[in-house]
């Protein structure tokens, strides 16, 4: 395990920290946060998690922490890490077991004025509709074991071919719904059973439906060209892969254990253990987790469909009135294989985000047409009881974050610390008082969302904002929300 002497934490400026090479570290470590978060930040594991990133094999550049880090297995949450393809290293680590945990955000033609009547009972309707909670399933959406394979190669596409959705949503989704290289045969016969019957559901813990408005716009051209105006009814999906992503991370990380002994990698901590990536346990992870992002962008697509029938059944009104069109998908959780210039020079890499955003620029080939003008739109959802943020790639995440950003306001509580916190307290209606109505599929759940189990997303979208990683495009507030 390195470690990290609080003293000799370097403050390159307002919101950029430098964590010095030192013992078996390759590279620096870099942390984007405000002096306030840095001193929370020093409090956990994350900064020696850093560290601990910095000493694997291949790694360029930086190990990087983003503002809404914390501390997570083996890799930081909130971190982002880039590898040589020849030299460097694959981690389930640095994806974490939620493989292609991700978020997306659908706009309406609706207004606050138009539904804000009717939140508790839309709430309750799209609570019913999509299956939430530990474990959750669906009883009208049993995959055979053919099918279950198929939605693996194809991802979202498979959804909208199977009548979930349309083909334009799959312009709007990262990498379209479907990342190249995935193969079932990868996939253990245990993750594709938790997977048969969890297509389409929201599953536990931080995982959300979320209606919200457009309270404020920063950037009046990007808005407009991502479909959002002032007052305009969005609806978030934050979930991933389930149990099947769950399965393969659990299955590859006994197989990356034998791998760390058999290539002879010098690991501080086991939660790091890896492969190389052009080994034949880097390839069949990498082949694996593919086909588990594949599952996540079929989950969220499914989920979107639903939603779209509920608002269209609600408020008895036609697709066209409604207007419900999605405006991006990205995943938080991904090891990407692609190409940046490092000093001068093009090269591939594997960037490992975990709890970490892709934050393209505008002209970068990957996102959509319609937004090359002003780049990716980065999804950052808050907790329940705020406020959450649409933002734009900015050039600087391509020279200083390997395309990245934060992906969310970061957890300031473990778990326990906020149940233990939260007892005794009636979270739904100190909500409700504030005009947000929650329905979740357990107690326990709301405790440990509670908004004070997060840090403030203003004050960490501010960070990525004035280091010109992102820009603020625009700002949504809460007014229902479905807890996994």
């Amino acid at each position: 395990m390195e470690t990290v002497d609080k003293e000799s934490i370097e403050r390159v400026n307002d919101n950029k920290w430098k964590l010095n090479r030192t013992g078996s570290m390759r590279v620096d470590g870099v942390v984007y946060a405000s002096s306030r978060m840095m001193e929370i930040i020093k409090n956990d594991q994350s900064l020696v998690q850093v560290a601990n990133v910095a000493t694997l094999p291949g790694i360029v550049g930086a190990s990087f922490g983003m503002p809404d880090i914390h501390w997570g297995y083996g890799f930081p949450i909130g971190g982002v890490a880039a590898f040589d393809i020849d030299s460097g290293v694959v981690s389930p680590g640095g994806v974490g077991y939620d493989i292609n945990c991700g978020v997306r955000l659908l706009r309406t033609d609706l207004t606050k004025d138009e539904v804000e009547k009717s939140l508790k009972e839309l709430v309750a309707v799209l609570y019913a509709a999509i299956p939430s909670g530990v474990g959750s399933h669906r009883k009208d959406l049993r995959l055979t074991r053919e099918e279950e394979k198929k939605v693996l190669h194809k991802g979202a596409r498979w959804a909208v071919e199977n009548g979930f959705g349309f083909q334009e949503d799959l312009e709007f989704i990262e990498d379209r719904g479907c990342i190249k290289d995935a193969n079932f045969e990868f996939v253990s016969d245990r993750a594709l059973e938790r997977g048969n019957d969890q297509l389409g559901t929201l599953g536990s813990g931080n995982h959300f439906v979320e209606v919200g408005f457009v309270e404020e716009i920063y950037d009046e051209e990007a808005a407009k060209v991502f479909g959002l105006f002032k007052d305009g009814i969005t609806v978030f999906i934050h979930s991933g892969s389930r149990g099947l992503g769950y399965q393969i991370c659990d299955d590859y990380i006994k197989v990356m254990n034998r791998a760390v002994n058999k290539y002879g990698i010098d690991i501080p901590d086991r939660q790091l253990c890896a492969a190389p990536i052009n080994s034949k346990e880097g390839r069949e992870y990498l082949s694996a987790m593919a086909a588990a992002a594949n599952y996540a962008f079929a989950n969220r697509q499914i989920m979107s469909h639903w939603a779209r029938e509920v608002f269209m059944k609600y408020f008895n009104i036609s697709p066209s009135t409604l207007s419900m069109k999605l405006v991006y998908d990205v995943a938080h959780n991904i090891a990407k294989i692609e190409e940046h210039i490092v000093k001068g020079v093009n090269k591939r890499l594997c960037v490992h985000r975990k709890g970490a955003t892709r934050a393209f620029p505008p002209g970068h080939p990957a996102i959509p047409s319609m937004y090359r003008d002003v780049g990716q739109p980065v999804l950052i959802p808050g907790d329940m009881g705020r406020c959450s943020y649409v933002l734009a790639g900015n050039a600087v995440s391509m020279t200083e974050t390997f395309g990245s950003a934060c992906h969310g306001a970061g957890r300031l509580m473990s778990r326990s610390e906020a149940k233990r916190r939260g007892r005794g307290r009636a979270i739904v209606r100190e909500l409700e008082d504030k005009g947000i109505f929650v329905k979740a599929a357990g107690r326990e759940t709301l405790l440990e969302e509670m908004p004070e189990a997060y840090k403030d997303v203003s004050a960490v979208v501010n960070v990525v904002h004035e280091c010109g990683i992102s820009r603020k495009v625009a700002k949504l507030r809460p007014l229902a929300v479905v807890k996994g």
